[in-house]
């Protein structure tokens, strides 16, 4: 079992002890829907914790969509409890880098590249985003690390 995972369930006796429902249900309801995910498909399979860690980035994505559209309809009180699970939500995902973090990053990468004695391109662009992908997975946005990476390759 992933450690995100037993995090989740260690956490369902807190927030039972807690007595705070909010939190409790969120939990719930997320364990519920990663064990879905689990056993749906021919063989079940067990989620790690960077499969975990995006489908609570799903979650929390769609109870801040909701809420949004909540506030458009004038249900101030759906709103806030939608956002109130989404921070719970995101309360279990790594912290998100900053876009000087993910530069240092992609540098680290093209000098390594360097320093295996080739001379990184445009056309070399993959091999400097599967090692930075793998450190920034989660914590920054997909398509800005490739921006950032073709803008220091060109």
């Amino acid at each position: 079992m992933s450690t995100l995972k037993q995090r989740l369930h260690a956490d369902v006796v807190v927030h039972m002890k807690d007595r705070n429902k909010t939190a409790l249900t969120t939990v719930r309801n997320v364990l519920g829907e990663i064990e879905t995910r689990e056993k749906s498909g021919k063989t079940p399979v067990e989620l790690d914790d960077t499969q975990v860690t995006a489908l609570l980035q799903k979650e929390a994505a769609k109870r801040r969509d909701t809420a949004r559209i909540y506030t458009e309809a004038g249900e101030a009180d759906r709103a806030a409890s939608e956002i109130a699970e989404a921070e719970v939500i995101e309360a279990y995902l790594p912290a998100m880098l900053t876009p000087a973090e993910v530069e240092e990053i992609v540098d680290e990468a093209i000098a390594a590249l360097r320093a295996s004695g080739q001379e990184p391109t445009i056309k070399q662009m993959g091999a400097v985003m599967k090692p930075v992908t793998a450190k920034v997975s989660g914590r920054f946005d997909g398509k800005a690390v490739s921006e950032i990476v073709r803008a220091r390759l060109a």
